[in-house]
């Protein structure tokens, strides 16, 4: 529920609270003191449309507060902490900043949140209804959802299964026809990898082979050269024909300190480590003639190598910057070839769940169509009721649920959209299923229902409206509903009716009425009045919360356009005392 909204610079409203509660509250003042900037307060909270222009003059920046009690409703709560806001004592403040440059910001329980997330957290709470409405009411679109609204969890979960159906069915010819039409392209595509995989196969690379045929072809190159080191190597380790090496030298070294070892420790020391650098030396010149010998060159070698790596230099051109991004090509490569030799599979898969998917939609969307059909006789009869308490006594509201036949599709293949074939017809159907709604009223005896738009006055729009959101209170998770002016063109006892009908749908739900009619304000548990008041300079209006006293004052205003009339306060008087049975907290 909304307690209180805050409105600062808006328009002809300098800085007011109006302090909202349970049942019914009107609003009432007179023409061009700003009633209808509540709205559009309540219409930038709910994140609609800002507009520069409803900065009052001279401020800079127009502002608009809404407190709302979350209690009952844990999606709320649930909505501003995903919004980075906070609730507090179970109350969440929404607002909305108009700068007169047109720039807008938004908040959600302290949390700057753009215009858009505002949007989502505050429009489930509050459903406004103003003369634009009635022409949304004249919209199929519009009918079919309050129709589907008044139906129920029962018809909401046949819905469900309809477009749950409807997409898969979409999906699937989607890709059927992608798969039909690209066959050729895949086709194409799997030649070509087929050839890829076969070179990739023929050379069959094992990883880190490119590293090792490298070192490979860079040592049989270079065989002679390497041979003629380690000979020379080994030479100088350990002749073998008697010239000095390094072996023998170091001998005599060791040789000559042995001799002394007795006269100096050091000396044997020394002779020690010499003994080492002997035993090392005759290792590596053993090694090294070892490495030597396993030194050959072998021509038929180092052309396979060469041979080998150009192979794979052919692969890493085309599939890869090295052979283990080859590899990982040919994998999914030949996942992808799987994928595309089985097109002709896939299509027949595809054709068969086509068929299924069509014949359960045609199931599913009889089942939806009958129990619409069945809702449709319960919300006409309800609202044709509620408009003989309207004044409309001879009204009848009649809901028509039917479908567009179409030609049968040729033959072959349904292609995506065709026709679904429904019994012996062949019907077009959309995401909303096979159902076009349509509400017709007739407002007299004898005359013939006709469209809303072709057969109801502005009032009569109003009316119907009306009864409608009565009718589907009870299934309506919206607590606070707000009417602009729909009790435009309805007068006399027509509009007792509109204000005892309010008071009914209050008991249910906030509701806040702006309005002209003393009848309508009559039934109001609270009644606010905007009043003007000028200057001289600029004009300035503010919200007032009336007594039972001034209650009177105002209606008898509403009623006889003048102040004082005692024949008017009287009328008010009256009025009030009829009305008070069924205010929604009396």
């Amino acid at each position: 529920m909304i307690e209180e909204i805050r409105i600062s610079s808006l328009g002809v409203i300098d800085a007011s609270t109006l302090e909202l509660g349970p049942g019914l509250t009107v609003i009432t003042g007179e023409t061009g003191a700003g009633k209808t900037m509540i709205v559009t307060a309540l219409g930038l909270l709910l994140g609609g449309r800002s507009d520069s222009g409803a900065v009052r003059v001279g401020a800079r920046t127009a502002r608009v507060e809404g407190v709302v009690a979350t209690g009952d409703l844990p999606n709320l709560v649930t909505a501003v902490e995903e919004a980075g806001g906070e609730v507090e004592d179970q109350r969440v403040v929404l607002a909305r900043n108009v700068s007169a440059e047109g720039r807008s910001r938004a908040f959600v329980g302290g949390a700057g949140v753009p215009v858009s997330a505002l949007a989502a957290v505050a429009e489930p709470l509050v459903a406004v209804h103003g003369q634009s409405d009635q022409h949304r009411l004249l919209q199929p679109r519009a009918q079919r959802g309050a129709l589907d609204r008044f139906g129920g969890k029962p018809l909401a979960a046949l819905l469900e299964s309809w477009t749950t159906l409807f997409d898969r069915l979409r999906a699937v010819e989607t890709e059927l026809e992608d798969v039909v039409t690209h066959a050729r392209e895949r086709a194409r595509e799997a030649d070509l990898l087929r050839f890829g995989l076969g070179e990739v196969e023929a050379v069959s690379p094992e990883p880190g082979e490119e590293e090792e045929l490298g070192a490979e072809e860079t040592r049989l190159g270079f065989a002679d050269t390497l041979r003629t080191a380690a000979e020379h190597a080994r030479e100088a380790l350990s002749s073998e024909d008697g010239a000095p090496d390094a072996l023998a030298t170091t001998s005599a070294a060791r040789t000559a300190l042995e001799a002394v070892r007795e006269h100096d420790p050091e000396a044997g020391a020394l002779a020690d480590r010499l003994a080492d650098v002997t035993y090392l030396l005759s290792d590596v010149a053993a090694d090294v003639a070892g490495y030597a010998s396993r030194i050959d060159v072998d021509p038929a070698r180092l052309a396979g190598v060469s041979e080998r790596r150009a192979a794979l230099t052919a692969l890493t051109r085309k599939y890869g910057d090295t052979v283990e991004e080859v590899l990982a090509w040919a994998e999914r490569s030949a996942a992808r070839l799987l994928e595309l030799d089985g097109t002709d599979e896939r299509i027949e898969q595809l054709r068969g769940e086509q068929a299924r998917l069509r014949e359960q939609l045609a199931e599913a969307g009889e089942q939806l169509t009958a129990a619409r059909r069945a809702a449709a006789e319960r919300l006409a009869a309800e609202v044709t009721s509620e408009l003989g308490l309207l004044a409309m006594p001879h009204a009848r509201l009649g809901i028509s649920v039917h479908q567009h036949e179409s030609a049968a599709p040729a033959e072959g293949e349904p292609q995506p959209g065709a026709p679904l074939h429904v019994g012996d017809r062949w019907l077009r159907y959309a995401r909303s299923g096979l159902d076009e709604v349509e509400m017709l009223l007739a407002a007299n005896t004898g005359s013939e229902p006709r469209p809303l738009h072709k057969g109801a006055s502005g009032g009569e729009l109003s009316r119907v409206m009306l009864a409608l959101e009565v009718a589907l209170a009870g299934t309506s998770p919206v607590p606070t509903f707000v009417f602009d002016e729909v009790d435009a063109g309805v007068g006399g006892a027509a509009a007792v009716e509109v204000g005892r009908r309010l008071a009914q749908l209050a008991r249910n739900a906030q509701v806040l009425v702006v309005t002209h009619l003393p009848q309508v304000a009559a039934y109001a548990d609270r009644h606010v009045v905007v009043r003007k008041s000028q200057d001289g300079t600029i004009t300035s209006s503010g919200l007032t919360l009336l007594d039972e006293a001034a209650r009177e004052v105002e209606l008898s205003r509403m009623m006889a356009g003048l102040a004082g009339s005692d024949t008017a306060v009287a009328h008010a008087r009256e009025l009030l005392e009829v009305a008070q049975p069924a205010r929604a907290l009396a």
